[in-house]
């Protein structure tokens, strides 16, 4: 196997690197923003797509956000590949905070009226799965909620992704010509010899 370690971990150790990563929680989040700063793309693509994908993930159409996503993105010009990096923020750490907060959200924009006193009754509600009995007191407010969560997140997102790209692109353009003229001055001093 190519990426096979050499000697086996025991089970203990791999239930610990399960719940507490050797490399820590934040490796996944460094790999995220790197992939998104060496996209070869113009910064204003790379920061719609990006912005675009995180907004998407706000939704509850689970299942949904990469083809969300990859049409918002092709809406504002973005860059596909940093849409479906930005649907990374919607992930099985995340899809708690995110639901409770959209729906929270929701119900208060709706005026908080649902059916049972504000009590959702989740256990019967996907033991008898309908949609029309999921709609009303559970994915009306998540949809309704996730619209400002997903716009104010995308006017946050895209200035600070447009900067970083900016940035990152401007210092690799400024490192890749200097390396090409030490390079050169390299070159004519071999041939002046």
């Amino acid at each position: 196997m190519l990426f096979r370690r050499r000697t086996r971990l025991p089970l203990k150790a791999k239930l610990q690197e399960l719940f507490w990563p050797r490399k820590g929680f934040s490796r996944p989040f460094h790999y995220v923003r790197r992939r998104v700063l060496r996209l070869t793309a113009t910064p204003h693509a790379v920061a719609a797509g990006f912005a675009a994908g995180i907004a998407i993930s706000w939704t509850p159409f689970i299942g949904l956000h990469f083809l969300l996503a990859f049409a918002v993105a092709y809406l504002l010009a973005g860059n596909l590949i940093a849409a479906a990096l930005g649907t990374a923020f919607g992930n099985p750490l995340t899809f708690p905070f995110i639901w409770a907060v959209t729906w929270e959200v929701g119900h208060h924009i709706l005026g908080g009226e649902t059916s049972g006193g504000g009590r959702v009754d989740l256990e019967s509600l996907f033991t008898t799965v309908g949609a029309a009995k999921l709609w009303e007191p559970l994915l009306k407010p998540m949809l309704v909620g996730a619209v400002p969560l997903a716009i104010v997140s995308g006017i946050i997102i895209y200035p600070v992704t447009y900067k970083m790209v900016a940035t990152f692109q401007r210092r690799r353009r400024e490192r890749l010509a200097d390396r090409a003229r030490a390079h050169m001055a390299h070159a004519f001093e071999e041939q002046s010899v």
